[in-house]
């Protein structure tokens, strides 16, 4: 199956009654600085804190009734896991979750209070599909895959839908890039309403496996990146997003660390609102890019707020 618009639109109305439609927000600051109008999807705002809920429930929703009675299995940094055991809770499905031990506190802690099992693993040292996999075949349960599944693709793509419905046609839209879920699922939106629209997915620079694979049109594994935008701690783009991505997407830009944690303060200071360091990416490219982008309609998809603010306080 390859995820079209199609199932986006289908997603969205199957998303309508439980995932929030989330605020569009602007800084008139932010466009002084940018010397453009800058137009922030807020999935910081989405159920659970993060546009990974859309996926996640889309996916879960269209399990069959013995699939759903048996259970499902997911890896995630923090966010899917999350998401799905919040979507998993609200449609009576057991979820296991695989997550590294060095995930955010809270977003640990908040996959439990959903009602998710939750197994730790080292990042850096063990294989989380392969424990996802050992384990989903040892206990009969579905695996959910974080962002290579097109029933995941089309649910992350009703953000852009709901972007572009909010504000028309953008010059620009700049999206967070890991695993390829949010982008390619925006990709399907922006090709079918705003075909003209320029699309940037943004990744750290110590993880350029998109940028990479883009360069060289073929799918490029790096080893686990260390950075602070845990959210892009991808080893590689997947076989359904990098189809998509390949064919849609214009450029894939990459900034530093340094650049998050200003783009967060910016974010924090100006917008009063709190967006984790994967969330910032898209700003933090538009700020290093701002001459490139003057005077346009830009669109940044802010993906998700659940930053562990303990931790980045205490970075020297």
């Amino acid at each position: 199956m390859v995820a079209t618009y199609d199932d986006v639109l289908a997603a969205a109305a199957r998303l309508a009654p439980h995932a929030h439609r989330t605020p569009v927000l602007r800084s008139r600051l932010i466009d002084a600085e940018v010397g453009a109008e800058v137009l922030f999807k807020c999935e910081n705002f989405q159920r659970m804190g993060a546009f990974k809920f859309r996926g996640a429930y889309n996916a879960l929703a269209q399990l069959d009734t013995g699939r759903q009675r048996a259970g499902v299995i997911a890896f995630s940094s923090g966010n899917h896991a999350q998401a799905v055991a919040l979507a998993a809770g609200l449609l009576g499905i057991p979820a296991t979750l695989v997550m590294p031990s060095d995930a955010p506190a809270g977003k640990l802690a908040a996959t439990k209070a959903y009602g998710g099992h939750v197994i730790t693993y080292d990042r850096y040292a063990d294989d989380r599909e392969d424990i996802c996999r050992t384990l989903a075949a040892e206990r009969g349960l579905t695996l959910v895959p974080p962002f290579d599944h097109p029933h995941v693709i089309a649910g992350q793509g009703t953000a852009a839908k709901e972007l572009f419905e909010h504000v028309g046609a953008l010059d620009a839209l700049f999206v967070p890039l890991g695993g390829g879920g949010l982008l390619a699922g925006t990709a399907l939106a922006t090709r079918a309403l705003s075909p003209a629209c320029r699309l940037y997915g943004v990744e750290p620079a110590a993880g350029d496996d998109g940028l990479r694979s883009l360069r060289q049109g073929t799918i490029v594994r790096i080893n686990t990146p260390r950075t602070i935008a845990d959210g892009a701690q991808t080893q590689q783009l997947g076989v359904h997003t990098f189809a998509i991505i390949r064919q849609t997407v214009d450029d894939v830009f990459t900034v530093t660390d340094a650049e998050l944690l200003d783009s967060m303060r910016v974010v924090g200071s100006l917008m009063k609102i709190v967006a984790e360091p994967t969330g910032c990416l898209g700003l933090a490219a538009v700020r290093r890019h701002a001459r490139r982008f003057s005077g346009q309609r830009i669109g940044v998809i802010i993906s998700g707020g659940n930053a562990d603010l303990t931790a980045l306080a205490a970075r020297p």
